[in-house]
């Protein structure tokens, strides 16, 4: 690809990613368990190249500790606190949230 098109490229995504908290504005109801959050577009960005992907390894990780530390919680009858800290946690995190919201759920703030 030839410099141009890339910064021609480059352009327009900046452009265009700047444009997104003029789209990204909420409409607010009167019942606070369905405002929506409106994060601006540099946490959006933020959430998708740094935060999921980390989140994704830490439950994949969690995963496999669990498995492995499994028969010494098992012992110690601790096996839902361990896969609810190691596995359920970060994945809510990573799966069950809107881009660049801090609350778990979909399009609801807690």
């Amino acid at each position: 690809m030839s410099q141009f098109r890339t910064l021609a490229v480059a352009l327009a995504i900046l452009f265009g990613l700047q444009a997104m908290p003029a789209l990204a504005q909420s409409e607010q109801s009167g019942d606070p368990t369905y405002q929506i959050e409106s994060p601006p577009a540099f946490s959006m960005i933020a959430d998708l190249l740094i935060a999921r992907p980390l989140l994704i390894a830490a439950t994949a990780v969690g995963a496999v500790v669990f498995v492995v530390a499994l028969p010494f919680a098992a012992a110690g009858g601790g096996i839902g606190d361990m896969g609810k800290a190691l596995v359920v946690d970060p994945g809510q995190a990573a799966f069950a949230r809107c881009l660049g919201c801090t609350g778990v759920g979909y399009n609801k703030r807690e």
